[in-house]
């Protein structure tokens, strides 16, 4: 039986019988007169409208179609590296067919091919275009997995090359580098089939975190808690084989931070360190993040600069890069992963600093050492104010989907807000990204047992604003019992629907919904709750952390007690 045939090897075969496409003008003006719009697409057929330029040209690979939401946040480096790149004298020219990104507007860049982000597609441009370069790293994953077979075919990548990209995303290679360095990570292996996988959890103990190797938006990523799950999802979630590993990583419960730096080669600079409201095992695209951190001391901080230094110059990244840690309650700090590539907390990150980081990475990419740009400073001195990025939701226009968050990306948006006052920033980004904030009302509460002893702290504190509190019979009583006057509401599975009706009456602020992770499969009633509260616009959360700061911005509002503020 003969191998199927490659992409490599489908161009290969073109070139060979000499059949390409042509690119036609996109006609922007409906024919009302004659003009020329560098916006184009293939067809084949005998004239081509794309103009050859002999200028020198750097050819960048968009993020191609994505998820809502997430298309826009490498668009930012996109668009910035495309100015950098016509600053710099070169001819830029884009590769997207994202509709709903600013690089496929075709004035961003001297040129746009609305074109399939795909081995055949992609060659097709660069055969006839012939660039001095291309670069890969600033339109997310898709982009970042096309460097491979690009480079097969002899195409140039400048930037971060094939070689170091392999070294951040193969786990072999990672694993290798953070010995090397005596960099922790959170113990872990890539598995290609069920066996090995069950076998690997179990040696390192549940609960464990599951992925696919090579996604964005942490696609199909979960927490899992026992065999029975583990083997539910590699049957079910994923297509595991010998080509497409599955990771499967002990799950450290702690306090996540992130960075975005930039590396030459030579030397790292990193712009700020970034802290998320959220524990781990949700999703960094679905947490609030705070520049600068407000809970973890300089030693934390210290080891992040440490590590990410090392890990840059290591791996042999030239740009931007991106790295995920954890900090457990003892000060130890692990390195979740790094992601040779620009992220979505670029443009955050960028706007929160003062630093444009696509502009600086940009020209590193070109020649440009940190150093000719002025930069000498690994990290430089945090700003005072506070800023914070807020996800915004789309819950309410999705039919049938779950609200809660996990490590899965869902958010379809973001807000910033900032301030002197990192209370104050927080209610600016929570009010922005769409969130009703009320300091009175009704909260209602269906709690988890494994998460009741840590809620328990935060409703007192609804209780003491002067909040009615409503809760299902385990919460209510369990409430009563620590001296919380309480209501008890009756699930739609008890043959009641006053949970609902209350929620769509307007009678509730709040809903606080969390679901213990051990359990194969959520409860009817759970979705159902958190599905009317977002269809009825009910600020709805499913992570205390994200309720903990609500408070603190609640109690300002009230009280004019801000303790927050106080933490560092």
């Amino acid at each position: 039986m003969s191998k199927p045939l490659t992409e490599q090897d489908i161009f290969k075969l073109r070139e060979e019988n000499d059949i390409f496409p042509v690119y036609k003008m996109i006609d922007t003006c409906a024919s009302e007169f004659s003009s020329y719009v560098p916006y184009f697409y293939s067809t084949y057929e005998d004239e081509n409208e794309s103009v050859i330029s002999n200028k020198k040209k750097i050819i960048v690979l968009g993020s191609g179609p994505i998820r809502i939401g997430q298309g826009i946040e490498f668009d930012y480096s996109t668009v910035h590296a495309i100015w950098t790149i016509q600053q710099a004298g070169y001819q830029a020219i884009i590769i997207n067919n994202n509709p709903e990104t600013v690089s496929t507007d075709y004035t961003t860049s001297d040129k746009l091919y609305f074109e399939p982000l795909t081995v055949e597609d992609v060659m097709n441009i660069i055969r006839m275009e012939n660039p001095d370069g291309v670069i890969v790293t600033l339109g997310g994953q898709t982009a970042i997995n096309l460097a491979e077979p690009l480079k097969q075919l002899g195409v140039k990548i400048i930037g971060t090359g094939v070689e170091a990209i392999d070294r951040a995303e193969n786990r072999d290679s990672f694993e290798k580098i953070m010995t090397k360095l005596q960099i922790p990570q959170p113990q872990g292996q890539a598995v290609t089939n069920i066996p090995d996988g069950c076998r690997v959890a179990k040696e390192i103990g549940y609960p464990v975190l599951v992925r696919p190797s090579f996604v964005l938006g942490g696609r199909a990523m979960q927490i899992v808690n026992n065999e029975e799950s583990l083997k539910k999802y590699l049957q079910t979630a994923v297509d595991i084989n010998e080509k497409q590993p599955v990771l499967v990583d002990k799950y450290i419960s702690g306090k996540e931070l992130e960075v975005d730096a930039i590396c030459d080669g030579k030397e790292v600079f990193v712009p700020g360190i970034m802290e998320h409201v959220e524990r781990t095992g949700i999703h960094s695209g679905d947490s609030i993040s705070v520049y600068p951190t407000f809970s973890v001391s300089q030693k934390v901080k210290d080891k992040i600069l440490d590590y990410s230094v090392k890990l840059g110059l290591e791996i042999g990244i030239i740009g931007l890069y991106n790295i995920q840690f954890i900090a457990d309650m003892n000060d130890d700090v692990f390195v979740i992963e790094v992601n040779p590539r620009s992220s979505r907390t670029v443009p955050f990150l960028s706007k929160a600093t003062g630093v444009p980081m696509a502009d600086i990475a940009t020209k590193v990419v070109l020649g440009q050492s940190l150093e000719s740009q002025g930069i000498t400073e690994i990290y430089p001195k945090e700003k005072k104010s506070w800023f914070v990025k807020a996800p915004a939701f789309s819950f309410s226009k999705i039919r049938g989907m779950d609200a809660y968050l996990s490590p899965e990306m869902k958010s379809t948006g973001e807000a910033i807000g900032y301030d002197v006052s990192l209370t104050r920033a927080l209610y600016k980004a929570l009010r922005s990204s769409g969130m009703n904030v009320a300091n009175y009302g009704t909260l209602l509460v269906t709690i988890a047992d494994c998460d009741k002893e840590r809620a328990l702290p935060l409703i007192r504190r609804f209780y003491d604003l002067g909040f009615n509190i409503e809760a299902t019979k385990g919460t209510a009583d369990f409430l009563k019992n620590h001296k919380i006057r309480t209501r008890n509401r009756k699930k739609l599975s008890e043959g009641s629907t006053e949970i609902y009706d209350s929620i769509r009456q307007g009678h509730v602020s709040y809903v606080i919904n969390t679901i213990d992770i051990s359990k194969t499969r959520t409860t009817e009633d759970g979705f159902q709750i958190r599905r009317c509260a977002v269809e009825n616009n009910v600020a709805m959360f499913t992570s205390l952390e994200t309720v903990a700061v609500l408070l603190d911005v609640l109690e300002e509002i009230t009280l004019g007690v801000s303790t927050i503020d106080k933490m560092e």
